[in-house]
């Protein structure tokens, strides 16, 4: 197929953002998640889509499942970050066996073990994969999917998570939520077919330290443009779920993403092209077996007692 006729296909396929748009300013925490956990399935080869497309609703609406759990369940928080910071140099061993012998288990869930127990999540895939499994399978591809957006996240790699250590509270919420909320629209989410990942760990590894290089960029424009904003033009109310909220002006907002260059945008395809990759390369590494493309989705998780609309942008202290 030629290559724009493959591009208008997709273009005809994928639905746009703002069909999958969610009223509220959990952006990535909802909306992004579930997005690039549906854009994911959409890049697999012929053998593995047709199984992917026929749990598809699961696999996107289910997308946001971690976060419900992490504020319910013990050790769940911990999955979802790293404090490379928190470790001098780049003397981080990249198994959970070496980093344990260095650090202890205490000190290393404290500040999170997101790449160590994507490792882990990884070889079940592939486990379940092998066992053809359905409702294993398409759980924890949707979770791994959750997973890897994270560590795509700057401030999930870091202690200064949301500005707190450096008089930025709130800056996590403005780069995970207002800026996609406003631009996604006019981003590029088709990233080509998925590739398979001869190394995995080195990957996930090469990418948390690609994540965290951004923190700099992250804290320091904000903190360049809040200070030459007059004090009047940095903020706006917006009604939000009927309640009015204090949020980024537009001002402030545009000025933000723009001198981040499309950081945003580029994080979100990397994303998508990840999930892709795992996906694949677990199904490959499982014998590329043949799965059943009738069988029903899971029954959804249960709940927690909490609004689903309302996590916070933050995440918990864990150990703090």
């Amino acid at each position: 197929m030629r290559p724009y006729a493959r591009f208008l296909l997709v273009w005809l396929l994928v639905p746009s953002p703002t069909a999958y748009a969610i009223p509220g300013n959990h952006f990535w925490g909802f909306w992004a998640h579930k997005f690039i956990n549906r854009m994911a399935v959409y890049r697999l080869p012929p053998e593995l889509s047709p199984f992917f497309k026929a749990h598809i609703a699961f696999i996107s609406e289910n997308a946001v499942n971690p976060d419900r759990r992490r504020y319910a369940v013990v050790g769940e928080a911990e999955r979802h970050f790293i404090d490379l910071d928190a470790y001098p140099g780049d003397t981080l061993p990249e198994t959970w066996p070496e980093a344990v012998n260095r650090y202890g288990e205490e000190a290393l869930r404290k500040h999170g073990i997101a790449p160590w127990y994507l490792q882990k999540h990884l070889y079940l895939l592939t486990e379940a994969f092998r066992e053809k499994k359905t409702d294993r399978i398409i759980r924890l591809a949707t979770d791994l999917g959750h997973y890897v957006a994270d560590i795509h996240v700057p401030l999930h790699t870091t202690r200064n998570y949301n500005g707190q250590l450096s008089g930025q509270d709130g800056v996590h919420a403005f780069w995970e939520s207002r800026l996609p909320e406003k631009y996604a629209n006019e981003y590029e989410f088709w990233v080509g077919p998925v590739t398979y990942l001869p190394n995995t760990t080195e990957t996930l590894w090469a990418t948390v330290r690609h994540t965290h290089a951004a923190c700099d960029s992250v804290l320091l424009f904000e903190r360049k443009i809040y200070t030459t904003l007059p004090e009047g033009r940095r903020y706006a109310y917006e009604m939000r779920n009927q309640v009015l909220v204090k949020l980024q002006s537009a001002e402030f907002t545009d000025a933000y993403h723009k001198m981040l260059d499309g950081q945003v945008e580029r994080q979100m395809r990397s994303a998508i092209r990840l999930i892709g990759d795992f996906w694949y390369t677990c199904w490959v590494n499982a014998g590329q077996p043949v799965l059943d493309t009738v069988a029903d989705s899971p029954d959804p998780e249960p709940t927690p007692s909490m609004p689903a609309d309302t996590l916070p942008h933050t995440r918990p202290d864990v150990d703090r």
